[in-house]
């Protein structure tokens, strides 16, 4: 059972300013080439590997959208709760990106036994969802047989023909049965 924290709404002005502070701090570091280039190689390829792992999975997106904490609900049309929790649902942005070019990341939740969600996370954990509408997918939605516990069509990304919105809080989301 994954370990829960408390959702909280994320600042986009406290990753910009972590990013500017990150980047005040790198400009007054001296140049590390100097050193690393008299080294021997293996002393060198556990420098890379050291800087590798240290770079690789540590630091939070920075996200130019302000996001809505969501939390909701999935069941069938007729209000019984689908059988099986564990799978993900997915929310895609359908309006137009406020930064130009830029769409952005698709959201997730992961849906309880009880067919309840919180902590919808884009960018960092628990942050929502971007204002407006959004396509939304079940992933991993069959039974312990392999069965489809949601009709196809709302396993496809692109084509699902199920959407929400933000406007609507908390999010009480109905499906067909299969």
């Amino acid at each position: 059972m994954s370990r829960r924290m408390a959702c909280q709404p994320a600042s986009s002005n406290d990753y910009v300013r972590r990013l500017v502070d990150l980047s005040e701090s790198l400009s007054k570091m001296p140049d590390p080439r100097k050193k690393i280039m008299g080294m021997p190689s293996t002393s060198k390829l556990l420098v890379a590997s050291f800087l590798l792992l240290l770079l690789g999975g540590c630091g939070d997106s920075v996200s130019p959208y302000d996001y809505i904490p969501v939390t909701g609900s999935v069941t069938y049309e007729d209000g019984t709760p689908i059988p099986s929790g564990g799978f993900v649902l997915k929310f895609y942005a359908l309006d137009a990106p406020e930064v130009k070019n830029m769409w952005p990341r698709p959201a997730q939740a992961d849906i309880d036994s009880n067919g309840k969600f919180d902590c919808v996370t884009s960018y960092k954990y628990g942050d929502g969802l971007i204002p407006g509408k959004h396509r939304v997918a079940f992933f991993y939605a069959t039974d312990k047989d392999g069965k489809l516990l949601v009709p196809k069509e709302y396993t496809l990304a692109g084509n699902s023909p199920l959407t929400v919105s933000t406007s609507d809080l908390p999010l009480a989301i109905k499906v067909p049965k299969p």
